[in-house]
């Protein structure tokens, strides 16, 4: 097992490399720079910029270098933490990149316990109970739960909860919370709102875990092994836990780095309908504004993300299935 994480540890960095070099190429794509953005824009308000100036400017963010340059520059300083200074904010980067990236995290992580908690029970339930009623119900409450984009059903529980309950559906703090310091009532405050985008965007992948975990445990429920615990008397629940769901929850162990990356796009979309304080707004103007620095370094820090939720599977799956890590 020691030699399986470790390998897979050292398998992490060509592939966090290979990141850096993309994700430096997609915000390096779009025409011009962030220094033509900035001109731009006080050109546009009226303000005029010298030759000199814009010389300088081009310097502090290492502009007038080759691209390679840049890229060495900019790697080097990341690993370093020094993720360079936001213009478009007018802050550097590492506060705000800590500054909403501990939400996105705390947002995320919620909604994938929520998925586990919900698409467990029920994956065992509809296998169990095939072709029954509640097996109907919870299929088709899946299936539309499935076909309902996050944004529109953020916007849904919006309309519903404005007009129906008087209540408004959004942001992750109440008013009075909003920019108060960390505490234990501003903590509550945070659970008391982070339920409605967690289970916004975790239902989705609910729906598509439920029914992996469905169709494989039916798939062990008719192999000859459980027929013949079953005709021994082995009481239903020690038989479905101990051995069918042993097998069957390898693919459903193995979503979890699947669903990390659609569980950050999601929140991107969903943050901006309902306000939240998370890496998507930020991640979105950072790009609209050629922002390099900060849209370079969410882009980083969120692919390393995924590539630490692909670890955590893999040695989730090496650990409940001994045939990997002996293969």
């Amino acid at each position: 097992m020691r030699s399986y994480v470790i390998s897979r540890i050292i398998g992490m960095f060509p592939t966090l490399i290979l990141i850096s070099v993309i994700v430096f190429t997609v915000i390096q794509l779009p025409p011009g720079d962030i220094v033509s953005a900035t001109l731009d824009r006080l050109q546009a308000q009226g303000v005029e910029v010298s030759a000199e100036q814009i010389q300088n400017l081009r310097a502090q963010y290492n502009l007038d270098k080759p691209i390679y340059q840049q890229y060495f520059h900019w790697v080097i300083n990341f690993v370093q933490g020094d993720m360079g200074y936001s213009f478009l904010f007018a802050r550097p980067v590492s506060e705000l990149v800590w500054e909403r990236l501990g939400f996105t995290l705390a947002l995320t992580i919620s909604a994938l316990i929520f998925t586990w908690v919900a698409a467990l029970p029920l994956g065992i339930y509809t296998a169990v109970r095939q072709y029954s009623i509640g097996d109907y119900a919870m299929t088709s409450i899946a299936l539309v739960g499935l076909a309902t984009p996050p944004f529109l059903l953020a916007l849904i529980l919006m309309y519903v909860g404005y007009e129906y309950f008087g209540i408004s559906v959004g942001g992750l703090f109440s008013p009075e919370y909003r920019d108060a310091p960390w505490s234990f009532a501003r903590f509550g405050d945070m659970l008391t709102h982070i339920w409605i985008p967690m289970v916004i965007i975790g239902l989705s992948g609910t729906a598509i875990t439920m029914r992996i975990l469905r169709a494989n445990l039916l798939d062990e429920l008719n192999k000859p092994y459980v027929v013949t615990a079953r005709a021994k008397g082995v009481r239903p629940v020690k038989l479905i836990l101990k051995y069918p769901l042993r097998i069957a929850i390898n693919p459903f162990i193995s979503t979890i780095g699947l669903q990390l990356p659609a569980l950050i796009s999601g929140e991107a979309i969903v943050a901006m309908v309902l306000n939240l304080p998370t890496t998507g707004p930020a991640l979105l103007q950072a790009l609209l504004n050629q922002d390099m620095y900060l849209a370079g370094s969410f882009l980083m820090l969120l692919a390393m993300l995924t590539v630490v939720g692909m670890l955590i599977s893999d040695l989730f799956l090496a650990w409940a299935d001994p045939r990997i890590r002996y293969e």
